[in-house]
């Protein structure tokens, strides 16, 4: 007999080796339906792999965490079947999950989203015939034999330990993969081709070029429908073409990843960053500047020279081998080293807007999301071992409040230390422990991301949530107590002897390029009142009003207000159309009838008008959205 123990403590016996799919049929049929793998022992395996003694089995079924992942790693098996009925010739290599679906590299003729149809039309005869999907393990020297016309296949065999080597059989299929794998192939309920691109094997640009087919799959029609729903409105946010048709930046060919901010863009980046010094300075952060390039020997005293070398750019000056920086610390180091400090001037809280670049392969580059060359808004804490939880806790506060003021919630991760590091197992303990305390007095759920953390000490990261429910790590505090060793840095404690201070690097919009792009698209370009590039543009109704405009306009440019006039012969109607276009958040007309009464008809660009509106009630409502930074354009109370 063998006992299986459920969840919920309770303990079945079941005669010989019962599989998964046994222990769910043994409950219900209706479970038995529903279930697609299971975890044995906290390993998720398939449903119909023999049980040989007694385990922990958690049944998992489509409503599981873990279910669409499994069942978009079939249906990727599913795509290579229907594609090798079309395509006998293809050749197979490779096919995981990725976020919002899975792929397949495969070396066959080029294809195009043209050929999607006939390939579709083939997945859905294999879903509908609800093929059952079957791991066999065999012996390398039968696995090599198996796929002897397979070059790709044979290649990651023979990459392969000795033993035991597991292949996944539906039909006249057969992949060579680890699984798990659903039942048969009619869990595989929606599924759509959404793209094709070329990768290189093994990402090596010397081997052959195949062709990358993305997909998507979902258990239910109404999921998927919602999916490309998300992925339409994602299409029209798109930062870069809002960036362009509001003028706010653009990328040239002469500077590949790298961004020219247009006066539009520069007046929304001046007006985040006079933001950001409102709320450093009320939080008794003091701003430096740091030169660009320094030379290598400082480089490899931070160790970024060692561990950071591939994404330099270097240059040399007078023989002198400099690099340009890729992060602003060792500069702050210098700069703190510049004079003696006391424990007294602790925390010593010094921040920076950077201007960084970093060596990114050109195929990764994306618009604001992904540069060469950016702002980092960076901060240098220096602080007394028994500061830390204070001002880690002071940190979480700024950054929630700060990101509030543009209407984006965040979730916190916890990093630890990575392979690759440098410092002492004691300074990590400490540090990992001195954040660790400091989230748990915070109060807020945060997830530990094992592994993920600098090279030079573990991090807290702000995984910031957008309109569209998009995540981007955006905040970070990272704690740091090697770079104080490296560059010997001390205070006189009060008992006049030298301390090691604790460090933190800190930012909050991470880098400036890439928080507006973000902003771009959270926005969908309609920027609140207050960082809006035009805040208000004037229409006269005819060219008799376009001097009276002028005026008007002046008038509340002294009061603070960005505005423009569109003073072309055209019609009212074209006019507002077009401010609408340009998201502009109030659209004033003025008529006759508005220059005798000295009034304005105010539209907002969610559509509500208000007519009659004095000057100085407009310039007054106005004010109190721009100086509060509200996020909601209720000037009326609409």
């Amino acid at each position: 007999m063998v006992n299986i123990t459920f969840p919920d403590g309770t303990i079945k016996a079941f005669e010989g080796q019962p599989t998964g799919d046994e222990i769910a049929r043994s409950i219900s049929e209706g479970l038995a339906r529903d279930s697609l793998a299971m975890e044995l022992d906290g390993d998720v395996m398939d449903l119909y792999r023999p049980i040989p003694e007694d385990a922990q089995v958690r049944l998992i079924t489509t409503r599981d965490a873990e279910a669409l992942d499994i069942m978009r790693h079939s249906a990727a098996h599913v795509m290579a079947q229907a594609i090798l009925r079309i395509y006998p010739d293809a050749k197979l290599t490779i096919g995981p999950v990725v976020d919002g679906g899975f792929y397949y590299d495969i070396d066959m003729e080029p294809l195009s989203e043209d050929d999607f149809p006939k390939i579709e039309s083939e997945i859905k005869k294999i879903i509908k015939a609800k093929i059952p999907i079957r791991r066999r393990e065999v012996a390398k020297e039968e696995a090599l034999n198996i796929y002897q016309d397979e070059p790709y296949k044979l290649e990651m065999i023979g990459d392969l330990d000795d033993g035991a080597i597991s292949l996944y059989e539906q039909g006249e299929f057969t992949d060579l993969c680890r699984g798990p794998h659903v039942p048969h192939t009619g869990f595989v309920k929606a599924i759509k081709l959404m793209k094709v691109s070329g990768a290189y094997w093994r990402a090596d640009q010397s081997k052959a070029q195949l062709q990358r087919i993305y997909g998507t799959a979902f258990f239910s029609k109404k999921e998927l429908k919602a999916y490309l729903d998300f992925l339409e409105e994602a299409r029209k946010r798109n930062h870069r073409k809002i960036g362009e048709t509001l003028e706010l930046f653009s990328f040239h060919d002469e500077a590949p990843g790298m961004a020219f901010i247009h006066p539009k863009g520069m007046v929304i980046w001046n007006t985040l960053l006079d933001y950001w010094r409102d709320e450093h300075r009320a939080a008794g952060y003091v701003e430096t500047k740091t030169p660009i390039i320094l030379r290598r020997e400082l480089w490899e005293q931070s160790g970024h020279w060692e561990n950071y070398r591939e994404n330099m750019y270097t240059t040399e000056v007078d023989d002198d081998e400099y690099a340009i920086k890729p992060m602003n610390c060792p500069g702050g180091m210098l700069m703190y080293k510049n004079r003696p400090h006391s424990y007294r001037e602790l925390p010593l809280r010094a921040a920076e807007v950077g201007l960084v670049h970093r060596h990114e392969l050109s195929g990764v580059l994306s618009g604001l999301f992904r540069v060469r060359a950016f702002h980092q808004d960076d901060a240098h804490l220096f602080m007394t071992p028994d500061q830390i939880q204070s001002e880690v806790l002071d940190l979480l506060g700024l950054e929630e409040r700060m990101y509030s003021t543009f209407g984006l919630g965040f979730h916190l991760e916890l990093s630890t230390r990575p392979e690759k590091s440098i410092g002492t197992d004691a300074q990590w303990e400490t540090a990992t422990e001195g954040l660790q305390s400091a989230l748990d007095a915070y109060g807020k759920e945060y997830r530990i991301n094992e592994g993920d953390g600098a090279f030079y000490g573990p991090k807290i990261d702000f995984h910031i949530e957008d309109a569209l429910g998009r995540t981007w790590q955006c905040g970070t505090v990272q704690l740091d107590m090697s770079l104080p060793e490296r560059f010997d840095l001390t205070y006189v404690d009060r008992d006049n002897e030298r301390r090691r201070p604790i460090m933190v690097h800190r930012t909050v919009f991470g880098s400036i390029e890439r928080f507006l792009g973000i902003l771009v698209e959270h926005f969908a370009g309609k920027f609140p009142l207050w960082l809006a590039p035009v805040q208000a543009i004037l229409l006269p109704i005819n060219d008799d009003l376009v001097a009276y405009a002028g005026e008007v306009g002046e008038t509340l440019e002294k009061a603070g207000i960005r505005v423009e006039i569109d003073g072309r012969t055209e019609s009212l109607n074209r006019k507002i159309r077009e401010a609408q276009l340009k998201k502009v958040p109030l659209i004033i007309t003025i008529g006759a009838k508005e220059k005798e009464a000295g009034t304005l008809s105010v539209r907002t660009l969610d559509g509500h008008v208000k007519y009659g509106v004095s000057h100085d009630d407009f310039m007054t409502r106005v004010a109190d959205h721009i100086e509060n930074r509200r996020l909601e354009l209720s000037l009326f109370g609409e």
